[in-house]
Formats: structure tokens, sequence, C-alpha cells
């Protein structure tokens, strides 16, 4: 059992690793979005897509790794660093929802302020970074909240 806790471990950091790490590579990224054109264009915001979806899917693997986890180890659903997680795991699904989709559609429309909208998206991405940063610190440190 030692064995398959410790192989659930690695599944879940190699997932956060996944989840968290491509969104670094696409503030450089963002930051070419305004003066793009056609196929650049296309090919950034296909990039940018793939990331999202690599995400979601990394998502998965940590939510279903970090509930073996919680069932095959030392801790219980009521601890405060899991309850603080899964708060921030809730706003972090709904907002990556709502906040990549949206504002990426809009760079295909006619006469888009693409500045804006590239100003968004890198707004967008950070707050979307502290948000996964922040549920690996609980998911590190541990605190004890209460």
């Amino acid at each position: 059992m030692d064995l398959v806790y410790r192989i659930i471990i690695y599944l879940h950091v190699a997932s956060v690793i996944a989840s968290i790490g491509p969104f670094f590579i696409l503030l450089p990224i963002v930051k070419k979005l305004p003066d793009a054109v056609g196929k650049e264009l296309e090919a950034y915001l296909a990039l940018l897509k793939s990331v999202v979806r690599l995400s979601k899917h990394a998502g998965h693997v940590l939510i279903g790794t970090g509930v073996l986890l919680v069932i095959l180890g030392p801790w219980t659903w009521k601890t405060p660093w899991i309850v603080g997680t899964l708060g921030l795991l809730f706003a972090s699904l709904f907002f990556l929802g709502r906040a990549f989709s949206p504002t990426l559609r809009k760079f295909a429309e006619e006469g888009a302020n693409k500045r804006a909208l590239a100003a968004k998206l890198k707004r967008t991405i950070w707050i979307y970074i502290i948000l996964l940063m922040a549920m690996l610190w609980f998911m590190v440190v541990k605190p004890k909240l209460w």
C-alpha cells in the first residue's frame, strides 16, 4: 500500500506541474497577440487554447489523485488545509470556465481591440496562476487554520 500511495503522490505532483507550468509560457505569447495577424494569430490562439485544455485535463488527474490521497492517507475532509484547497479549487474551476474561452473567441472577431483583449488575457493568466499557487501553498505547507 505504501508504494501505491507514493505513486499517487507522484501523479498528484506531476499533475500540479502540468496545471501550473504551461501558464508561465503563455505570458510572452500574450505580448505578441496585439500585433499578430492571420496564421500567426491563429497559431498563438491555438497554443493558448491547448494550454487551457492541458490544464483542465491535468486538473482532472489532480482532483482524482487528491481524492485518493485523502481516502488512503492520514487526513480527513475536515482538515483545514484541505478545506482551504477545496475552496480555492472551486473558485479556480469557475474562473477557468469563464476566463479564457470568451476572451480567446473575441480575438477572432472583426475589429476586436486586440490590445485590450491581450491585457485582459494577461491579467487572467496571472489571477489563475495566483489561485493555483495558493492551492499549492496549502498542499505543501499544510497550515493549521483552526
